[in-house]
């Protein structure tokens, strides 16, 4: 029987150059449309696309603390969507709980490929 794989949802986070993180992605070449993932075509217009990097700061969008148990989670764990400031929406891990409004900065370096966020100022 074979192994059904299927690819990470998550968006990939690097190291940025002032010590934040940054979401590699893409940007529409027709109509600049921003994605935290690797589309091979602009989900927006179908238009090409070409590599981007987006972060490290954003905007809490929404956020919540999650606290029942999930496999390979330990409750209670916040979660935030977060508009990144040049860039798309992407789903976080925070350290706690974070109001909407907010400003947050990306962390690079997670081992377990979650994003994570902390609260900047």
């Amino acid at each position: 029987m074979s192994r059904v794989t299927t690819p990470d949802p998550r968006p990939r986070v690097v190291a940025g150059a002032e010590g934040g993180g940054l979401v590699e992605g893409r940007r529409c070449t027709a109509c600049a449309e921003v994605v935290a993932f690797a589309w091979p075509a602009c989900p927006a217009c179908g238009g090409a696309v070409e590599p981007a990097r987006f972060g490290p700061e954003g905007t809490v969008w929404s956020a919540t603390v999650v606290r029942i148990p999930v496999p390979g989670r330990t409750p209670p764990y916040g979660l935030a969507y977060v508009d990144l400031d040049d860039g798309p929406r992407v789903l976080a891990h925070t350290g706690g709980p974070v109001p909407i409004g907010a400003r947050v900065r990306l962390v690079p370096g997670g081992n377990d490929g979650d994003v994570r966020v902390e609260v900047v100022g």
